[in-house]
């Protein structure tokens, strides 16, 4: 279910910008989207960062203060999306912090932590496997990958 609702915040932000900034363009908007959900994900690692601890396996020393870090990059992640002149170094970072992070909801759902879907198990790997993969695929296309000049905006 909080996939879900994490999809909401990510599409549901991109539309509203679509309809109420058509002079924005769409990297823009795809990088404020992503801002958006980073924020919102990011803030999750201060509110409950003891479930999300046991996301972590049990041999990574200081679980809640990593939780604490991470939660801190997502915000810099978003900070950096928002300023243009970082937000492609921002991405390409983004894009590496999701593949270091993947193996801890691996970790999760092998063993039914319950936390976001992963006590589902296993099963849940079908999801969040998709989910992570639209999440770096959004983040390279708005973020990363640097247009060719047919694509560019005009300038007015």
């Amino acid at each position: 279910m909080i996939l879900l609702a994490l999809i909401a915040i990510l599409t549901g932000a991109y539309a509203v910008l679509v309809s109420t900034a058509p002079q924005m363009d769409d990297k823009q908007r795809g990088r404020i989207s992503l801002a958006l959900l980073l924020l919102f994900t990011g803030l999750g690692h201060f509110v409950n960062p003891e479930p999300m601890a046991a996301m972590v396996p049990p041999s990574v020393p200081a679980r809640v203060p990593l939780i604490y870090v991470t939660g801190l990059l997502e915000w810099a992640g978003a900070i950096g999306l928002l300023v243009p002149r970082y937000a492609r170094l921002s991405g390409i970072c983004l894009l590496a912090f999701l593949i270091a992070v993947f193996p801890a909801n691996v970790f999760a759902a092998l063993n039914h932590v319950g936390m976001g879907g992963h006590e589902a198990g296993p099963a849940y790997l079908f999801v969040r496997g998709p989910f992570q993969v639209g999440l770096m695929w959004w983040t390279y296309h708005f973020a990363v990958r640097e247009l060719k000049v047919a694509e560019q905006p005009a300038r007015v």
